[in-house]
């Protein structure tokens, strides 16, 4: 295994954060999936020069990207998108991408179950013929059921997985499966060799060593199932708006040079968060390092 990050948190220069990651260990980033933002001859240049790889990409299913939405035009643009990230990690040499099928935050449908697992099964099966064609595997992740409804347990994208092809896997993420599953250590175990990635997140989604999960056992766990690839770090620091804030330099202040699309920021907000300063960005990421490095180098 080896330290992966998603990069859509902080919203900065991509040079300054595979700079970070270089920095404090990480070995690859998997980059958010932002296809028209990135030039791939540049990022792979970067990406050289650090040493690092690209592990994948993730798509960022906000501003009514939604695969099993009611609306074919909806529906078609989002498999389009997805197609364009897909192409992104080809054009990056990755080897992943994790696919969010819905709309980040909605939890009401849109149709019967019935007519949105259609919907959802056909616009996949055309994602993952061009995957398979390109060489970048699929992982779908399951997201908790207050940013999602259709797909919030590892057995049930397994069971997309079944409907759709036999190379299609699943991302598991600590925090989500800290919530939705049972037994989040017998969700890892029944995945099994359809684990395409592993997001980094505590409990409470501060970086690992900052909340209650015993990492020593998710690697072990992971290991058990011969799982090899990222431990990507998805940390979505929460501000604290209280007397009580432990971290008075969280919040930024000055926007200058940071270029965020505003339904970007929305997600980000959405999520208990808000543009970090660098200085506490910065430490985010070097103590997610610090806790992780030290187990999967031993």
């Amino acid at each position: 295994m080896h330290l992966s990050m998603h990069n859509w948190m902080r919203s900065e220069p991509i040079e300054t954060t595979i700079a970070r990651l270089a920095k404090y260990g990480y070995k690859s980033i998997e980059i958010s999936g932002e296809p028209e933002k990135y030039d791939p001859k540049h990022v792979r240049g970067l990406l050289d020069h650090y040493g690092l790889d690209c592990w994948g990409s993730v798509t960022l299913m906000v501003g009514g990207r939604n695969m099993q939405s009611g609306d074919e035009g909806v529906r078609a643009s989002s498999v389009q998108y997805v197609k364009d990230c897909i192409q992104l990690v080809s054009d990056l040499d990755g080897q992943i991408l994790t696919l969010v099928p819905g709309e980040v935050g909605k939890i009401t449908p849109d149709s019967t179950p019935e007519n949105e697992w259609g919907w959802l099964v056909d616009g996949v099966k055309e994602i993952y013929e061009v995957a398979e064609a390109k060489g970048v595997r699929v992982g779908i992740e399951p997201l908790n059921r207050f940013e999602s409804y259709l797909i919030t347990r590892a057995e049930q994208a397994l069971a997309l997985c079944d409907a759709v092809g036999p190379n299609l896997g699943v991302v598991l993420d600590a925090f989500h499966i800290n919530i939705e599953e049972a037994n989040l250590w017998d969700a890892i175990q029944l995945v099994g060799p359809k684990l395409v990635d592993f997001h980094v997140a505590e409990n409470n989604r501060m970086p690992a060593g900052y909340g209650d999960y015993d990492w020593q056992r998710v690697v072990s766990t992971l290991e058990g199932i011969g799982y090899d690839g990222a431990l990507t770090a998805e940390f979505v620091a929460p501000v604290d708006r209280t007397p009580a804030n432990k971290y008075p330099n969280a919040l930024e202040t000055n926007f200058d040079g940071l270029d965020i699309d505003p339904d970007q920021l929305k997600f980000i907000i959405d999520h208990g968060s808000s543009i970090l300063t660098e200085e506490y960005y910065d430490w985010l990421v070097k103590v997610n390092s610090e806790t992780l490095l030290p187990l999967i180098t031993k």
